[in-house]
């Protein structure tokens, strides 16, 4: 009989959120992996990852899955980079990641892709590999509960400093009434300069020092942490890790 390794199916039930504003795009996820929602394997999961200087995405599904399709969503995005010469916008990562989706061993796999460049956007990339441009947008087994707090608050000239706060709420929202997500969140953000243009080099030192400072093993605590960050912690850069992987 043919035996499957049960690694391969750990999945992070989750709640995933991505905002775009005026000066920038907030990504937020909460913290458990589980086995289909029943048992927590992992408290300290990683669900928001970097795929390139002004590129992040969320996910739910998988997280055996999620860590080969970043480490190949990189990859191409690389590749392009070389290619052309230029970095790839935000809706070319999207389309690619929806390309690869569609084509690909990834069957439990949905995400929300946000970016800054050419200007601030999110995309809902679906198991399927369908890409669709949205302000704002949640997947995972949280995504009703989370879009209750989005619909009612969201505005696209809000800035960042306002999403993370709406992100945040979303979140625990969700965690409240869905056994699948829980035990912390992480909050990204990414965000361009006042003159509306990105400088790549302080942009990644500054998403590397956000991404990494912002998790919460505590929902009580996420407001005054993310008040400390935007009254100017610290800019030494992060960690970078793999999706599901402590930190």
């Amino acid at each position: 009989m043919h035996q499957i390794d049960s690694s391969e199916y750990i999945e992070t039930g989750t709640t995933t959120v991505g905002l775009a504003g005026a000066d920038g795009v907030v990504l937020a996820a909460d913290r458990r992996a589980s086995l289909g929602g029943r048992f927590v394997t992992n408290r300290t999961a990683r669900k928001v990852v970097p795929v390139g200087d002004h590129t992040a995405l969320t996910f739910a599904g998988s997280v055996g899955e999620a860590q080969s399709f970043v480490r190949q969503l990189r990859a191409e995005r690389s590749r392009y980079e070389h290619a052309t010469d230029r970095s790839p916008s935000v809706e070319t990562t999207a389309t690619v990641a929806g390309d690869l989706l569609r084509s690909g061993p990834y069957q439990h796999l949905e995400l929300v892709l946000g970016g800054t460049f050419p200007e601030p956007a999110v995309y809902q990339v679906g198991p399927g590999g369908g890409v669709m441009d949205t302000p704002y947008a949640a997947s995972g087994s949280g995504m009703q509960l989370a879009y209750g707090r989005l619909e009612d608050a969201y505005e696209p000239d809000h800035s960042v400093d306002t999403l993370r706060g709406l992100a945040t709420t979303a979140i625990r929202n969700a965690t409240e009434r869905d056994t699948a997500s829980g035990d912390g969140i992480t909050v990204a953000t990414l965000t361009v300069d006042e003159d509306g243009s990105e400088d790549e080099h302080d942009h990644e030192r500054k998403y590397k020092h956000e991404r990494e400072f912002e998790q919460f093993e505590q929902f009580e605590s996420i407001d005054a942490a993310v008040t400390a960050t935007t009254n100017g912690a610290g800019d030494e850069p992060g960690t970078d890790a793999e999706p599901g992987v402590a930190s």
